[in-house]
């Protein structure tokens, strides 16, 4: 190689890596070597499925070519076993003989027949495996019944690999299984679905959208907000989901498709342009501490349906490791880092200024351990399309006693949903609003937000409406702040949430002459109190409630009270 030719090599690197960074305008850019941006390549391995025709072959051929494809590229990857794969010969000696020292091997935690055979448990399902959430989750077990089908499955997995795993991921892992698993088994990280409704049977909504947090020692879907109640394993959410499309997919219908990093989807993981614009928001746009996404697939799927996504994705990653965007490695090196940064769950978001079909859509995600919030800006229209508050205290249904039936649900406390308050022609949500001098109301809508990181836990944006009026929305820890710089003195403005009239009794508030605002959701009484401004309740058909500004600012406390 030429001296010439490097200087070019390296210019172009240089020049791409300069394409590749974040504009941040804030007090001064947070560095990049402090907001990581991190993917886990996680495959988890079944060995059957009765809904694939010549399963057992099929899915152990599809393990074996996504580890010749991570040997292509050099990628760490973390293999996450199910206990009738685990016990197979054939899924040991590739695992052991074909993965690196920088790859992985875990525990996958949907329930077989041999699992709880062995666990001395009388086996439900019709086939060796089924999906139905109370025979393949933990949820569907006693407490000590989980214990039991932790003790069996850690001490095979010793006895094949000579330790125990320190990543065990699912669609989801209830509080008591996974306590015991941290305080007997040592393990650092683990792994649940992405938010969905009603797909494949399995509710999870409200939760820490994407990234990862500490989970309540009562409730492993909803964050703690103090180290004495969490347990001290952060929880990965899992499939890369799309910040603008996946929320309303379905909505009004009681159930979701999937818009996510999958490979296995014609319009989202399959389709180069969409992972381009996925990966924009993942790797380029404000995220605070940290951004996470999980490629990889279930065997289940075979791999002549994820190869083409995949073989796509992967040269993707390899360029955007190589220019140093991001970090590639196994969940369990994912927990050790998350764990060694951050005692309690961060303040993370996922920002989304750019749509790929091009219909001016945009989405700002917050986290923090106390509450997560959406902001969507279409090109008519602005909205709090989601607010949703977290309570350790708020304890899951399935916690000390198993849950029946088909499906498992887990929710967090709703302030405002977009989804399940909303049908197919009518979204719910918290708008801006002007009023006017005839009394009227008139929603205002906020166009190119600039959206800026102010400090570690806190992010800002920016927007200015119809009128000029200048909004700012600054997402802190514990708390929202809305303002605003008017163009004239006569300006009055307020946030109000309205819904469908069909929706309204969804909605879980007290609509009464009382000046809080206080919410009761499966029997659950929680207050939502306004550090700044004033509460004005409506009767539901026109508006459910007002946030009414003091001083053009209106402070939303996350921090919320239950009320016994």
């Amino acid at each position: 190689m030429t001296i010439k030719f490097k200087f070019v090599l390296k210019t172009i690197i240089f020049l791409l890596c300069l394409s590749y960074t974040s504009v941040i305008k804030a007090d001064g850019p947070v560095p990049q070597k402090d907001q990581p941006k991190i993917i886990n390549i996680i495959n988890f391995i079944r060995q059957t499925d009765y809904r694939v025709k010549n399963a057992d072959s099929l899915l152990f051929d599809a393990t074996e070519k996504q580890v010749e494809l991570l040997k292509q590229h050099s990628f760490p990857g973390t293999f996450l076993l199910q206990y009738d794969a685990l016990v197979n010969p054939k899924y040991q000696q590739l695992l052991k003989d074909e993965l690196g020292n920088d790859s992985e091997i875990g525990a996958w935690w949907e329930i077989t027949k041999p699992h709880a055979e062995a666990a001395g448990i009388i086996w439900r399902g019709k086939h060796d495996w089924v999906s139905t959430a109370n025979i393949a989750f933990a949820t569907g077990y006693t407490p000590s019944e989980r214990e039991r089908l932790v003790d069996v499955y850690m001490a095979k997995f010793k006895s094949i690999f000579g330790y125990y795993p320190k990543s065990v991921g699912s669609w989801f892992i209830d509080a008591h299984t996974l306590l015991y698993m941290y305080e007997k088994y040592n393990i650092v990280a683990s792994s649940n679905c992405k938010d969905q409704v009603g797909t494949d049977g399995y509710t999870l909504w409200g939760g820490y959208w994407n990234q990862a947090y500490y989970p309540s020692k009562l409730n492993a879907y909803m964050p703690a907000q103090s180290t004495a109640n969490q347990i001290p394993v952060p929880i990965f959410r899992m499939l890369g989901s799309d910040p603008i499309y996946q929320y309303d997919m379905g909505v009004g219908t009681g159930g979701q498709g999937v818009v996510s990093l999958e490979p296995v989807y014609k319009h989202a993981g399959m389709d180069k342009a969409w992972v381009d614009y996925f990966l924009e928001s993942i790797v380029n746009q404000p995220s605070l501490a940290f951004n996470y996404a999980q490629v990889g697939q279930e065997n289940s799927f075979t791999w002549n349906e994820m190869k083409d996504g995949l073989r796509m994705q992967f040269p993707i990653l390899d360029s955007l490791r190589t220019i140093g965007k991001i970090r590639i490695e196994t969940l369990q090196t994912s927990g050790e880092w998350f764990k060694k940064e951050f005692p309690l769950t961060p303040a993370t978001a996922v920002t989304t200024l750019s749509d790929h079909k091009n219909e001016g859509k945009k989405s700002v995600w917050y986290n923090s351990r106390f509450y997560r919030a959406n902001l969507y800006f279409e090109r008519n229209a602005f909205r709090f399309r989601d607010i949703h508050l977290f309570d350790e205290n708020f304890e899951s249904a399935y916690l000390k006693q198993p849950g029946t039936g088909g499906q498992f649900f887990y929710y967090t406390l709703p302030v405002v949903d977009g989804f399940f308050w909303s049908t197919k022609t009518e979204r719910a949500g918290l708008r801006l609003m002007k009023i006017n001098k005839n009394g009227k109301r008139e929603e205002l809508i906020l166009q190119n937000p600039i959206v800026t990181e102010q400090a570690k836990d806190r992010m800002l944006i920016t927007g200015v409406d119809q009128f000029k009026n200048v909004f700012k929305i600054e997402f802190k820890e514990n708390e929202i702040d809305v303002s605003c710089q008017s163009t004239n003195k006569t300006f009055k403005w307020l946030l109000e949430l309205n819904m469908p009239t069909e929706r309204l009794d969804e909605h879980p508030f007290q609509l009464d002459n009382s000046p809080e605002l206080i919410a009761d959701f499966r029997k659950y009484t929680y207050q939502i109190p306004l550090k700044k401004g004033r509460i004005n309740k409506g009767d539901g058909t026109d508006f459910v409630f007002q946030f009414i500004p003091s001083g053009n600012t209106v402070i939303i406390d996350t921090q919320i009270k239950h009320l016994q």
